[in-house]
């Protein structure tokens, strides 16, 4: 009875959460989705009911990654607080039913709407948009079969306001565009594949009939992205014969990401010109064969800059010194930088280096030194190798950029000189890294935690100082420079691997360890880490990285055993805000104790698994899904039959589509043919977020899109 009367007193003198002010309850309900507000919350008490309705909570509504919502759902939110509505992000709701997106007219007043992801048909835009006259910023899809003819007079008075501009091509068109009279932001990804699935090659050549006059005079910014094909490359040509005839005064960024190569024609060459004599730039990306050989550079001219990519360029760090830090002038405006996959970007010349040469050092300085206020910085891809003066590696030259929130660096870029050129521990219990005869060997066993290890070596690397001098760091990547995934976008799957670079032998489970000094860590990327003996570091992140929410794996240690298996599970244990894992690694074995393990992970909602010759266990899948509630993606790429994985996939559709509505559930085996037919049938969202390996720091500018 005393234990009661003190629980009971403890209650009646602990703080009653109606009884805080409405500016911090305001800020608590800010976190709960809009969906939940509405429908849920605003009924439990008078008060709740009218603070749920606030301007500040119902202006902008976020439906992109709200995979419970529904249709009745949104209809519901629509009619109860449509006219409230000014921002609307629907991105990735591929889910939803097409007849959705009629809900959409009851907000009147809208002024943003994001509809990427969402398949919406001509006559079904033509209808919302003759309804939103306000509207002033839009993203939509343009799937085949769109028609443009088929847009009414009052849609296209919408469009002609409308002054920003996402779209999302499938298909050869030139979709709103010639309607949008006013833009001043375009943003064009092109995912137009060369072949329809029934084999047959497809033209870049438009519609006949569809308008060729986009309007551009208004423009600032001009971004393009490029999946791989050469159809893309022909209709972004055509998207860019307008801007060659006439440049826009005040375009002030300009950014084309093509992968491959994409080769400069005269038309291209006359609009580089006319940027070069009329606009001041803030934002460049350029393909690499409109920027290898050329004097481009230096005479394009430069405002404010925030954001530079000169990806896979072969761009020297003499000319990048010269050129583009102008040295050392006018750069404390540059936050975000990407030179992945640009090998000699941090040497004085490229004419007559190898791409394993020790980099300059006095260029790394300069480039820390003038842009002392980077927040992204990629230098991934590349071989940038340190030399043995002492104070001059490049970890110890990037501690000194304090504000840096992503960073991603090859492995080899991270060793310690003295310790590249040491042989790597060895053990008894170790297997070679081959795919020869495979080795039976024990549980093995590893450090639980830093004290375990030998701290004073560890301590003193300089990849963990550097990690302890970039407290705030929120997304590290670290790749291996030969690094290739074995899942590319519109090829079959790659069967060999190179091997990693020398210098990056000896980075193994101390480095990863060095990572769990990052405590605001959100995404972590590390792939081709052939030193991973245990995995124990893996364990460490678990335990110091509470925020850590997106997790990619690939490719560490031994490449004929998964040695780190039981660090992982230990791991997972205790990533309770983890949302997205990937795996890629050979001979994965995806069985009862790994998906128990992985139970732990309550906030789970999306899971990728790439295995060459991997194996998976059905019932301990089914198990594991039925235990985590969240997962709405579920994608095993293994070396199971086309029979089991097919039943395995049907099983999963069949028990948890009901109740998951955005479920998405792909199981294949990696090797087989038919890989890329099932690939062009996964949502954007996921394949471009987490399915496909790539780097995703610096990207694209910040903010580009909201």
């Amino acid at each position: 009875q005393e234990v009661v009367s003190e629980e009971s007193e403890e209650e009646n003198n602990g703080v009653n959460l109606m009884e805080f002010s409405d500016e911090i309850l305001l800020h608590i309900l800010s976190y709960v989705p809009c969906t939940d507000l509405v429908l849920n919350v605003r009924r439990t008490c008078r008060k709740l009911a009218t603070l749920c309705l606030d301007k500040s909570l119902t202006h902008t509504v976020l439906l992109q990654k709200d995979y419970k919502v529904n249709k009745d759902k949104v209809k519901q939110l629509m009619r109860d607080i449509g006219k409230e509505i000014y921002q609307l992000n629907m991105a990735g709701c591929y889910w939803l039913p097409s007849s959705t997106i009629d809900h959409v007219t009851r907000c009147k007043n809208l002024v943003k709407l994001n509809l990427s992801g969402c398949h919406v048909t001509s006559l079904r835009l033509s209808k919302m948009l003759s309804t939103l006259q306000h509207l002033r910023s839009l993203a939509i899809d343009v799937n085949p079969g769109f028609d443009a003819s088929q847009l009414s007079s009052e849609c296209k008075a919408t469009l002609s306001r409308v002054s920003e501009l996402k779209q999302t091509l499938y298909t050869p068109s030139y979709g709103v565009v010639p309607c949008c009279t006013s833009l001043e932001k375009l943003l064009l990804y092109f995912e137009i594949l060369d072949r329809s699935r029934e084999g047959f090659m497809l033209s870049g050549q438009l519609m006949v009939g569809e308008s060729n006059v986009p309007h551009y005079q208004n423009l600032r910014i001009f971004y393009a992205r490029l999946a791989p094909g050469y159809v893309n490359q022909e209709v972004v040509r055509l998207y860019l014969a307008v801007l060659s005839d006439r440049t826009p005064e005040n375009l002030h960024a300009f950014l084309i990401s093509a992968p491959g190569s994409f080769a400069e024609t005269g038309a291209t060459k006359n609009l580089l010109d006319s940027m070069a004599r009329n606009v001041r730039l803030d934002a460049l990306q350029l393909p690499k064969a409109w920027i290898n050989g050329s004097g481009l550079l230096q005479h394009l001219k430069f405002n404010n800059p925030f954001y530079f990519s000169f990806s896979r360029c072969t761009l020297s760090g003499g000319h990048l010194i010269q050129r583009v830090i102008n040295g050392g002038k006018d750069l404390k405006s540059l936050t975000s930088l990407n030179l992945s996959g640009c090998v000699h970007c941090l040497a004085p010349e490229s004419l007559f280096r190898k791409a394993e040469d020790d980099i300059d050092s006095s260029i790394l300085e300069s480039l820390v030194v003038s842009c002392c206020n980077l927040k992204h910085l990629n230098l991934s891809a590349a071989h940038h190798h340190s030399s043995e003066s002492i104070g001059n590696h490049l970890c110890q030259l990037l501690s000194r950029l304090k504000h840096l929130l992503s960073l991603a660096l090859p492995v080899c870029s991270i060793t310690d000189v003295g310790a590249s050129v040491e042989k790597p521990p060895t053990t008894p219990n170790l297997v070679p890294q081959t795919f020869g005869r495979k080795v039976r060997i024990g549980i093995q066993t590893y450090p639980r935690n830093l004290g375990d290890q030998t701290n004073q070596k560890i301590e003193s690397s300089v990849f963990w100082a550097l990690m302890g001098s970039l407290r705030f760091l929120e997304t590290l990547e670290i790749i291996g420079s030969s690094f290739s995934s074995a899942m590319p976008r519109n090829e079959p799957a790659i069967r060999n691997s190179l091997p990693p670079c020398v210098r990056a032998q000896s980075v193994g489970d101390s480095e990863v360890a060095a990572i769990s000094q990052l405590t605001y860590l959100q995404s972590l990327t590390l792939a081709q880490l052939p030193n991973i003996l245990t995995g124990s570091g893996l364990v460490n992140i678990g335990l110091q990285c509470q925020h850590l929410r997106t997790l990619s794996l690939a490719n560490l240690g031994m490449m004929g055993k998964v040695v780190y298996m039981s660090a992982l599970m230990d791991m997972l244990k205790h990533c309770k805000c983890l949302r997205d894992l990937r795996l890629e690694q050979p001979y994965f074995c995806a069985g009862a104790q790994f998906f128990q393990a992985l139970s732990h992970c309550s906030s789970l909602q999306r899971l990728c698994i790439v295995s060459r010759s991997g194996t998976l266990q059905s019932d301990a899948v089914m198990s594991f899904m039925a235990s985590c509630l969240e997962v709405i993606m579920c994608h095993m790429f293994m070396g199971e039959s086309l029979t089991v994985c097919k039943n395995l996939q049907q099983s999963i559709v069949r028990s948890f589509q009901a109740e998951r509505p955005a479920l998405n559930v792909v199981i294949f085996p990696l090797l087989h043919e038919d890989l890329t037919e099932v690939i062009r049938d996964v949502p954007m969202r996921h394949l471009d977020e987490i399915t496909l390996f790539k780097s995703r720091v610096a990207e694209e500018p910040p903010n580009l899109w909201w």
